[in-house]
């Protein structure tokens, strides 16, 4: 596996929005924020559905680290998948953090929310690829949400093999859906074109894929996030959402890039809007490593990053 400073980036950036994640009352996120020099890796949770430790990643980038290891320990090629799914059950299913809050969670839905809960929360995508792993279904991912789920365990097997039909494989093996596949292949193709060194990934992902049926509507929806550039950047997320749905996180992580010069600008810029911060930083993340190297990516963040000792190792 080569550049892994790519997948180390999307890392750093979950594991420093992380603390403020899913904040979507901006009065108290600006309260949160108000008068801190820095406002990545908050000593104190402030995400109101669930807390784990600073460094710590989300449900999102921790798919990510179930791939990353899966790629590790697997010799063979043709057993990647199958170990990833095993290793999907191992990690989030029974017996797990995760799969224990998912009890507790179920009672707080007859209760008013008063506060997080104390440790991991499971994507609906993991939920359902459980159970359908379970069942033996031949394509196991989540079909009721569209989210970045399937980007995230497709990210570390980009980096070991680039072939569509393989990482449209990954992608549908945690979220099964024509939405989920687009908008997960668009990122890692914009990705793709950073980490070749051209110089406007974006840009050049418009005019290559432009004329293609396949990726319409995400070519449809850069354009109007082009024509918002100058527009402020917390104002343009809420515009397109705020929330862990596709279409609206990429096109409110595509704005923090247009608009940014810098890894650390961009995550920074993607925390202060609010919201699902983690699926937007996981791509951003990305992107800038990709584009600009690990050198950008600031080192204090990746020492507090708890899951990037064993990336760079």
């Amino acid at each position: 596996m080569n550049n892994f400073h790519i997948f180390l980036g999307a890392t750093v950036a979950d594991a420093a929005a992380r603390p403020l994640h899913w904040v979507y009352d901006p009065k108290k996120l600006k309260k949160y924020i108000k008068g801190k020099k820095e406002i990545t890796f908050l000593k104190q949770n402030k995400s109101p559905f669930y807390s784990i430790k600073t460094g710590k990643v989300s449900g999102y980038n921790d798919v990510g680290q179930v791939m990353f290891k899966t790629l590790e320990s697997t010799k063979k090629k043709s057993d990647i998948l199958k170990n990833f799914k095993r290793n999907i059950i191992k990690n989030f299913g029974p017996g797990s953090l995760y799969w224990k809050n998912l009890k507790l969670r179920k009672k707080y839905k007859k209760i008013k929310w008063k506060k997080p809960m104390n440790g991991p929360w499971i994507h609906q995508n993991i939920l359902e690829t459980i159970q359908n792993i379970k069942v033996k279904k031949s394509i196991t991912g989540g079909t009721k949400v569209n989210e970045s789920d399937g980007y995230c365990a497709a990210l570390p097997y980009y980096l070991y093999n680039n072939s569509d039909k393989e990482l449209k494989r990954v992608i549908r093996s945690v979220a099964n859906s024509k939405i989920n596949e687009t908008y997960a292949l668009a990122k890692l193709k914009i990705i793709d074109l950073a980490k070749d060194g051209d110089k406007k990934p974006i840009k050049t992902f418009v005019r290559k894929y432009g004329k293609k049926r396949y990726f319409k509507a995400v070519i449809n929806n850069i354009k109007k996030v082009i024509r918002l550039k100058k527009n402020n950047h917390i104002k343009v997320v809420r515009k397109f959402g705020k929330a862990c749905s596709y279409p609206g996180t990429f096109m409110g992580s595509i704005h923090a890039i247009i608009t940014s010069s810098s890894y650390k600008s961009a995550v920074i810029k993607t925390i202060k809007a609010g919201g699902c911060n983690c699926s937007r930083a996981n791509f951003v993340g990305a992107y800038f490593s990709a584009l600009k190297g690990i050198k950008n990516i600031p080192t204090q963040w990746i020492n507090k990053t708890k899951p990037a000792k064993s990336i760079i190792k």
